[in-house]
């Protein structure tokens, strides 16, 4: 049994979550992978998966023996690239993470570069509001808005978009333009409750600064929905630059109260602690950077 080959069969199975999804990745017939992790089984004498009607759970042996096969598997990987030197191909399989928003409009739009740059490579993109645990849903490297707080994660600060207080510009119209953050008391305000965000916010201008605390009747807990809230005239947002990146552009949405400033956004690249940043997971970040050129998105 080639033990390497075997680990990257089970790694692909605990990632695809089936033996068919496995086999149809690694090109193979489904009886082969589940020869492979019964021969791999017998050769670890433990138990690896439970199997049963909803499909396949990992053991706490199974879990424990992915970590590390996967880490091996990066390893070998880092190995190869090295012996070859810097103008290896980067292949195989990379899992990044991001907010769904974020990703959707900024990331997934320029997969196309970066798979074009790297035709040996595969990319598994899972979109999530939530900080999902990185280890333990086999995530390379993922991305990230605002403050990580007490993050132990390995971070590197790859972007920066200032945050500006938005609407349509119908709505301004409508309600007219604030002049000073206490004017925004008196319009209608759509919250974002999730990290980052809030009702209560500094503003800074030159040595002044004023918090307020915004009022409105609409709450949202995704930044998709503070989008459509704020194009549907709803109310103005607190917002980054890059949640409204096309409108801004086009004059859908305005920014207003200029002269004030706001915490600007940081967009942040987290690898594992658990294990090295594999070569596919540095470049992808610094792919990311690139393309959004210190938080310019346009």
């Amino acid at each position: 049994m080639d033990r390497l080959a075997a680990m990257e069969t089970f790694v692909r199975v605990i990632e695809a979550g089936s033996f068919s999804g496995a086999a149809k990745q690694l090109r193979l017939g489904q009886p082969a992978v589940s020869k492979t992790i019964a021969q791999l089984e017998d050769h670890l004498g433990v138990r690896l998966l439970l199997r049963s009607t909803h499909g396949l759970t990992p053991t706490e042996a199974g879990r424990n023996f992915y970590e590390r096969a996967k880490r091996s598997i990066e390893e070998a990987e880092e190995a190869e690239l090295a012996a070859r030197g810097a103008a290896a191909a980067l292949s195989g399989r990379l899992r990044v993470s991001g907010p769904v928003t974020f990703a959707r409009m900024h990331v997934v739009p320029r997969l196309p570069i970066f798979l074009a740059e790297h035709p040996a490579l595969d990319v598994d993109v899972v979109l999530d509001d939530r900080d999902v645990d990185l280890i333990e849903a086999g995530i390379d490297v993922a991305l990230r808005l605002g403050d990580l707080g007490d993050s132990a994660l390995t971070a590197r600060k790859i972007a920066q978009s200032p945050r500006r207080v938005i609407a349509t510009a119908a709505y301004f119209e409508a309600y007219e333009v604030p002049q000073t953050p206490s004017d925004l008391l008196s319009r209608q305000a759509v919250i974002y409750e999730q990290r980052p965000g809030g009702a209560t916010w500094a503003f800074r201008r030159g040595a002044t600064e004023t918090s307020v605390t915004l009022r409105g009747r609409v709450r949202v807990s995704a930044a998709e929905g503070i989008r459509e809230a704020v194009l549907a005239g709803l109310g103005f947002a607190v917002g980054s630059e890059w949640l409204f990146a096309p409108e801004l552009k086009t004059g859908h949405v305005i920014c207003v109260l200029e002269e004030w400033s706001l915490p600007p956004l940081d967009l942040w690249a987290m690898f594992p602690t658990a294990r090295q940043a594999s070569a596919k997971a540095r470049a992808f970040a610094a792919f990311i950077e690139q393309q959004i050129s210190g938080g310019a998105v346009r």
